[in-house]
């Protein structure tokens, strides 16, 4: 591969709102309408991106016969100190169902649900 493995990412949820209201809570970020022009019954929350930047964007999707979390990807969010992050999670309405912990010289993790049920991960550095 010569590009990053993993160029888009959609989370399935079964209330976008809500689903919106926690990843908005706990990374401070403004999830933005995304359109399908070919689907108008797809409905997708971008997250904010750069794409000049190392990483890939991806959005909330809430689309008949997909369920939240019934997944089987797990996807691990860039933070600065995932302590933070994780500490809002269950304010937000998720819950932390790993606390950060060391994974050596790769640095930490958390492992948490958000308000759909998803696993999703928090890494960083420090």
């Amino acid at each position: 591969m010569s590009d990053n493995p993993v160029g888009w990412f959609e989370i399935y949820v079964d209330d976008l709102s809500r689903a919106k209201n926690f990843y908005e809570a706990v990374f401070d970020v403004s999830l933005e309408n995304l359109i399908v022009p070919a689907d108008e019954t797809i409905q997708m929350l971008a997250f904010p991106s750069n794409m000049e930047k190392y990483g890939a964007s991806g959005a909330l999707v809430k689309l008949d016969g997909f369920t939240a979390g019934a997944n089987s990807t797990l996807i691990y969010f860039s933070c600065d100190d995932c302590a933070l992050e994780e500490s809002k999670v269950n304010a937000a309405g998720g819950s932390v169902e790993t606390s950060k912990m060391s994974i050596g010289e790769y640095g930490f993790i958390s492992l948490a649900k958000d308000s759909e049920g998803n696993m999703f991960g928090l890494h960083s550095l420090k």
